[in-house]
């Protein structure tokens, strides 16, 4: 586990791809119980550690997530997400494509959104249908590889799978993401998908907080650096 950043009434971290946020039906080690851990041991707590979850990545996806470490700090970062005071940037890696705008040029999708809970999927659609969410998201293209392209991301909407859906849908899925219609998967069964930034002004203390991930250590996502 690899803290980015902690004070009294927040902590976050750098998820790694395949870890869970929180204890589902696998039994698997959740990530909270992780930092509970890391916590107790640090500050040599007695007893039950308190840990909010206030928001959650998908297994497959890594980067950044913020926990409450104070009743206070859950109840304010839940109105903070609910409200979209919390700004979080996404880079994605797709197939590089003759149909990416000029570098830099922001584009938006529009989509309508039907999740379908025993798939544990999405489905986008461009009118609205039963039960259906609408979900909008923009891009720009930040970078390219010989044979993929670099997209950072911001959501509009905090939808299911919105950013894996709706750039499947736009023709681009993400490198790995078998569920949304990449060819293959990663070697280690990520996606390449990155919660790389987030801003927000903190809770408690009311100082902006502006942290970023550093990217996964496989070549591809470093080249980028280049």
């Amino acid at each position: 586990m690899e803290v980015i950043y902690e004070d009294n009434h927040i902590i976050i971290v750098n998820k790694r791809s395949g870890e869970i946020v929180q204890g589902d039906k696998t039994g698997d080690t959740p990530l909270s119980d992780i930092v509970k851990d890391y916590i107790k041991e640090k500050y040599a707590k007695p007893g039950a550690v308190f840990l909010g979850v206030v928001h959650r990545l998908d297994r497959p996806v890594s980067g950044l997530v913020v926990f409450a470490r104070t009743s206070k700090a859950l109840t304010r970062l839940n109105k903070m997400f609910a409200e979209g005071e919390v700004h979080k940037t996404y880079w994605a890696i797709v197939k590089r494509s003759e149909k990416f705008p000029d570098d830099g040029e922001w584009q938006v999708l529009e989509n309508w959104l039907v999740r379908n809970e025993k798939q544990n999927k999405s489905y986008a659609y461009t009118t609205e249908k039963p039960n259906a969410k609408k979900a909008i998201l923009k891009y720009r293209v930040i970078g390219h590889s010989d044979n993929y392209t670099l997209l950072e991301v911001n959501l509009m909407t905090g939808r299911h799978h919105q950013i894996r859906c709706q750039l499947a849908a736009a023709g681009y899925p993400i490198k790995g993401d078998l569920k949304y219609g990449a060819p293959r998967s990663n070697p280690d069964g990520s996606i390449s998908l990155m919660a790389r930034r987030i801003e927000f002004i903190h809770p408690v203390s009311k100082e902006q907080i502006i942290v970023e991930a550093p990217l996964p250590a496989d070549t591809l996502w470093q080249s980028f650096l280049k």
